[in-house]
């Protein structure tokens, strides 16, 4: 498991599904939701733990892009 879409197919073998509309808040959902996998003792910990970490990368990804100054193209 490398990318974020790899724990999204992780998390729709459990039946969870996530677009909320806007990528920060998906990625935010899928964290709670594999929280909630985890400790319904469906998930070990290695699995959880490497989720949790793509998931945690890729929001801070999110929010440098959000505190990125906008171009404007003119």
């Amino acid at each position: 498991m490398k990318s974020l879409y790899d724990v999204q197919q992780l998390l729709e073998k459990y039946g969870v599904l996530v677009h909320v509309g806007k990528r920060i808040w998906d990625i935010e959902l899928m964290a709670i939701e594999l929280d909630n996998i985890r400790r319904a003792g469906v998930l070990d910990e290695h699995t959880y733990m490497i989720a949790k970490l793509i998931l945690q990368r890729e929001h801070e990804a999110e929010e440098r892009k959000e505190k990125e100054p906008k171009k404007h193209s003119t």
